[in-house]
């Protein structure tokens, strides 16, 4: 038994050597990304709503910005389309745990 919790021991420390580089790479990306928003944020985020909202009130703006838009931006925008749905179908299939449809 003494044997079985030295190899544990040792198997840990190893393990712990061997992610920590990864650990430390995930925290520095972690700090980053998942901190609160700060003050210069709500700042752009309020500039992008009204930009968004004045497109969404003047009609010729809605038309010449579909002429404006470029082939990668489509391609981009019909890839993030195609992700959502699918995690959204995705979602429905593991909250009803079935793939073809409700138990009734």
């Amino acid at each position: 038994m003494a044997g079985l919790a030295t190899k544990a021991t040792a198997y840990a420390n190893k393990l712990s050597a061997q992610m920590r580089p990864h650990f430390d790479e995930f925290w520095k990306y972690a700090k980053v990304e998942l901190a609160p928003p700060l003050p210069a944020d709500f700042v752009k985020i309020r500039k992008t709503v009204e930009k968004s909202s004045k497109y969404a009130k003047d009609i010729k703006s809605q038309r010449n910005r579909f002429a404006d838009i470029t082939i990668s931006q489509v391609w981009l925008n019909t890839l993030v389309t195609v992700e959502v749905v699918t995690w959204f179908f995705m979602g429905e299939c593991i909250g009803k745990r079935h793939i073809v449809g409700y138990k009734v």
